[in-house]
């Protein structure tokens, strides 16, 4: 048993390491979508609205499906799953490069690549939530540097293989290689250590402090009852519309103020790579302080980023906003699925999850939507971004709110099942 324990724990790094590959190659090929954001203007001449519509529905519909995504993986494991979704993820890229018409903008983007796009939260931090208990905070934030090595590489790359063999011939390369990669890295995948002898990690004695012990938790049934869950999920909503506002629209503002659209590229490099610091942070600011604590600091830092946007006209002050930004945003995204086993344990973690994540979906499919069409009326996107900034400030406010579930009886019959 002592070996099997042992080989067990050195797998639990492969497990690591593969959704730190499905991060990065997932999201950081999802926020390309800015990239070619002003090639689609100059193609088809179609509105910011319209465009950002194709993005804000894959962003819904991925949050949509993850539900489905996080029930599979609970009960079936995550490697099959993976691989239907990653060729769907390739497929609807490599689709893009056949555009010629707004219907299939939607067909492609909206609906191919947003059922493709619904594991890689999911599936990622679901499993490592499940693979480790004791080092759940610092692994996630392991893992979630995948998403800023992603959205730092990935952005660059497009946009020189953009200039190089224009915006057709580079989705299908895109699309190709990230259809084969995440095809790969699902047959790494193995079910959790709750059906198979565990990892070293996952055996140690869990401290009183936190009760997310191994296979306990509430149920889904008696997770929705509780207002914590919900607050969460609204916090998700509110903290998501800001980011993925940004990553959609930073790229075509920093075009419209006089920057280059490979230093334009950059910007959005820039926050994928200062969000792997934050991420890093987070991860064992979480093992240390909480995700709740954690998740407040991050809140903060978003407003205080969103305000210095409204007077960044300068290249310089783009930078900053990335750092201050990419730090903020990096370190959400890392404390979110470990507070959802903090308060409600890892029995239906994945369902669980990809719920609260479905709500960040419907506020990252509002906020570029919004955004684009408050540019087309005004020419500007400053208003957008103080709407951004008081979904920020109501995520906060909410965060701050949160506590404990009260029914200590329950919650303690619960998580020591």
């Amino acid at each position: 048993m002592e070996k099997i324990n042992k080989r067990n724990s050195s797998y639990g790094y492969v497990i690591a390491a593969s959704c730190f590959g499905i991060q990065a190659i997932g999201v950081g090929t999802y926020v390309c979508y800015g990239v070619f954001f002003n090639q689609l203007i100059s193609e088809f001449g179609w509105s910011r609205a319209a465009i950002s519509g194709a993005s804000s529905a894959a962003f819904f519909l991925s949050g949509l499906f993850g539900i489905l995504v996080g029930r599979l993986n609970d009960r079936i494991g995550p490697r099959n799953v993976m691989a239907v979704t990653g060729f769907l993820f390739g497929l609807g890229h490599m689709l893009m490069s056949r555009l010629g018409a707004i219907w299939q903008l939607y067909v492609f983007y909206g609906i191919i690549v947003g059922m493709g796009f619904s594991s890689v939260d999911v599936i990622a931090l679901s499993t490592t939530a499940r693979w480790f208990v004791r080092q759940r905070g610092i692994m996630t934030g392991i893992v979630k540097i995948g998403t800023g090595a992603g959205q730092f590489i990935i952005p660059l790359a497009a946009s020189m293989l953009i200039a190089r063999y224009g915006w057709r011939t580079s989705y299908i390369i895109i699309g190709a290689a990230v259809l084969l990669v995440l095809i790969s890295i699902a047959k790494l995948l193995k079910v959790d250590p709750d059906r198979i002898p565990p990892l070293a990690d996952y055996t140690k004695e869990p401290s009183r402090d936190k009760p997310d012990l191994a296979g306990g938790g509430f149920s889904l049934s008696e997770t929705i009852r509780t207002g914590q869950f919900w607050m969460i999920c609204s916090v998700n909503l509110s903290i998501v519309f800001c980011f993925l506002t940004i990553i959609v629209h930073i790229v075509p503002h920093a075009q419209d103020i006089g920057v280059s659209a490979t230093r334009a590229a950059g910007v959005l490099a820039t926050i994928g790579g200062v969000s792997m610091v934050g991420r890093f942070i987070t991860g064992i600011a979480v093992d240390r302080i909480g995700s709740k604590r954690a998740m407040i600091v991050c809140c903060i830092l978003l407003i205080a980023g969103l305000l210095w946007l409204q007077t960044a006209n300068q290249m310089w002050m783009l930078y900053l906003f990335a750092v201050i930004y990419g730090t903020a945003h990096g370190g959400f995204f890392t404390a979110i699925s470990p507070v959802v086993a903090e308060f409600f344990g890892i029995r239906a973690h994945g369902v669980l999850f990809g719920i609260i994540a479905f709500c960040g979906t419907i506020g990252g499919a509002l906020g570029p939507i919004l955004a684009g069409y408050v540019f087309d009326i005004t020419a500007h996107y400053s208003p957008a971004f103080w709407l951004c900034t008081v979904m920020a400030s109501l995520g906060l406010a909410l965060l701050l709110l949160l506590k404990p579930i009260e029914d200590k009886g329950l919650r303690n019959q619960q998580l020591t099942r």
